[in-house]
């Protein structure tokens, strides 16, 4: 089997004609974020916003025609929306969408979500969601993520973990995982496993040091392709690790993603937890609920004298929790065993599972599986809710 090209994609790409203009998609200039690795295609389709919809064979034919390519594994290919006017030539280096152009977008996909049906069924075999996010980056987020998922596995649960932080995924290295992705049709990716946990991450898909310059729609079409396109199989919980902040994927997974809850993860300074207030406050507004507050590097214990130092303060995300009417779920220190057992892929829950951290890990899981459960057990999983962008 011989290696993919650009070239080679390009030229499959000339026989795909837009319908109003009768000009393939290549000389208007509409193919961008051509991403070739191992086998593995992503490109994005520029389109008018109002078009989105219309254009959706279009879509499937330039899929089709790129994955009957020899050394083609698996294609995967977005509708992303341009500014209302430009020219579509422009459209692989133009500027990004208006905010309210993007807003526009987004509810078109919405709305064409709902005219498909069934998308809120969007990840058949999972009980529940769950959403690790918080305000702002740096404050041990992923490796919240990955130790909670391992928590929840100590507990018998098949378990499930989508990196959702399509900029910046950790999730490969974390999990100690390497390699591609398989897909049986080229149409189905297989997800990657370790510890008995099932992922899905852009990480496999691309090399750690190529930058992910995507649009915001181009994020949101990779982010249901990662829920739908994965053959999750049967979980009790699929983990979510949000990126930081409240924008384009944070909005995507509350809208098109029946979430059973999120947890909210901070530091204790007043600075990311202002932040963190609003993470929380945007779950909120989109009817998801907050399941709890996690605080971590809450404290740091010397390993040699084993006086405790705060350095960002101490307990600022109890009382927040307790302000805002928030569960307080745990506390989890500033420690360099969770920072090398994280970057080596040997996670501390797994690593050194009778340690205090690993056990303060473990304490939280169980905590947001006995809410997560009580949530499954008093009805199911809760519905996406329909977000209308002013």
């Amino acid at each position: 089997m011989s290696g993919v090209t650009e070239a080679s994609i390009f030229a499959a790409l000339k026989g795909i004609v837009e319908p109003k203009s009768q000009q393939d998609v290549v000389t208007l200039g509409m193919i961008s974020g051509l991403i070739v690795k191992d086998g593995n295609v992503g490109f994005a389709i520029e389109v008018d916003p109002k078009e989105g919809a219309a254009m959706e064979p279009l879509r499937k034919a330039a899929e089709q025609a790129v994955h009957a390519l020899d050394g083609v594994i698996s294609v995967t290919a977005v509708l992303t929306a341009e500014r209302a006017g430009q020219n579509a030539g422009q459209g692989g280096g133009g500027a990004a969408p208006a905010p309210n152009q993007a807003q526009g977008s987004q509810a078109q996909g919405s709305q064409a979500q709902g005219q498909a049906g069934g998308q809120r069924a969007m990840v058949p075999g999972v009980r529940a969601i769950v959403a690790v996010a918080s305000g702002k980056g740096g404050v041990g987020k992923s490796t919240t993520t990955t130790n909670l998922a391992l928590g929840l596995a100590q507990l018998g649960l098949k378990v499930g973990v989508l990196d959702a932080d399509i900029y910046g995924p950790s999730q490969p290295r974390m999990l100690g995982i390497s390699g591609r992705p398989t897909s049986p049709d080229g149409k189905i990716l297989n997800p990657m496993e370790n510890y008995g946990i099932k992922c899905m991450s852009m990480g496999f898909l691309v090399a750690e040091d190529t930058p992910m310059i995507w649009r915001g729609p181009m994020v949101q079409s990779a982010l249901q392709q990662m829920l739908r396109d994965v053959e999750w199989g049967e979980l009790d919980i699929l983990v979510v690790d949000m990126p930081p902040g409240t924008g384009d994927a944070q909005l995507t997974m509350a809208q098109q993603v029946p979430l059973t809850g999120a947890v909210i993860v901070s530091t204790p300074q007043d600075i990311a937890l202002l932040d963190a207030r609003k993470g929380l406050n945007m779950f909120r507004k989109v009817d998801v609920p907050v399941l709890g507050i996690v605080e971590n590097m809450s404290m740091f214990v010397c390993p040699n004298c084993g006086h405790e130092s705060h350095i960002f303060s101490h307990g600022g995300a109890k009382r927040e929790a307790d302000k805002l009417g928030m569960e307080f779920l745990g506390e989890v220190p500033l420690d360099i065993e969770i920072r090398e057992t994280s970057d080596e892929g040997r996670p501390i829950v797994v690593s050194n599972p009778d340690a205090p951290h690993a056990k303060a890990y473990s304490a939280i899981a169980q905590r947001v599986w006995d809410k997560v459960s009580t949530q499954i057990d008093a009805g199911g999983a809760r519905q996406a809710p329909k977000i209308v962008m002013q």
